[in-house]
């Protein structure tokens, strides 16, 4: 594979995908996009990453609905999370659009400085026109991003199904609503890999081998 190369890697919550993307970057000694994106978002919005993400996936502008949820808080300031201060500022225009427009600008920042994988962010659909391009989609049944997250995050059965069922509803309507695709169309992807019958190690293995690295 050609260098400069990006990857992305699209994942279902508790499939491993993330650790996967970091395992797999490693390997190929390329800089890895995940937190540090997040870091970048929040820092742009003036959001925290958790609100960004459970809110994003709604059809009309959310962030009213949000100072809404977290009230009693002034029209002036919004609380980033529960140990920071109030931004100086709350934009009454900012919308879920604002968070797509945000995100590519990032995406295309990072790609832009070379090699990388990027995992989320609808990285296979922002970033379709960039050479050198493989998308990856890591997936998993039910039972088994359940069984992931509840071991890896300390949750009940309930709370991990009600994250995923949570996630998922959020990034199905958010990746249809701006690329006009369903994130589980396989013609999206270059590679779909189901770890149920895989190790993270190996679906990184099979990886480098279609890189043929």
């Amino acid at each position: 594979m050609k260098k400069p190369f990006v990857i992305t890697i699209s994942r279902e919550v508790g499939s491993g995908g993330r650790t996967i993307g970091r395992k797999l970057a490693e390997k190929l000694g390329v800089r890895f996009s995940d937190k540090e994106l997040i870091d970048a978002l929040q820092a742009k919005l003036n959001l925290s990453p958790n609100s960004i993400e459970e809110l994003k996936g709604k059809k009309k502008r959310w962030l009213d609905d949000f100072i809404q949820m977290v009230a009693p808080v002034p029209m002036s300031g919004l609380l980033v999370d529960g140990g920071s201060d109030y931004i100086a500022e709350y934009n009454s225009s900012l919308s879920v659009n604002d968070v797509f427009e945000a995100e590519k600008e990032i995406l295309n920042g990072i790609a832009d400085e070379g090699s990388c994988v990027i995992a989320g962010r609808s990285g296979f659909f922002v970033l379709k026109d960039r050479p050198n391009k493989v998308d990856i989609l890591i997936t998993a049944s039910k039972e088994n991003r359940i069984a992931r997250i509840m071991r890896k995050q300390g949750l009940s059965r309930e709370k991990a199904q009600e994250v995923i069922e949570t996630v998922d509803k959020a990034r199905d309507n958010y990746v249809l609503r701006y690329t006009g695709q369903s994130r589980y169309d396989a013609r999206n992807y270059h590679m779909v890999l189901n770890m149920d019958y895989l190790t993270e190690d190996k679906a990184v293995e099979l990886i480098l081998s279609y890189l043929d690295f």
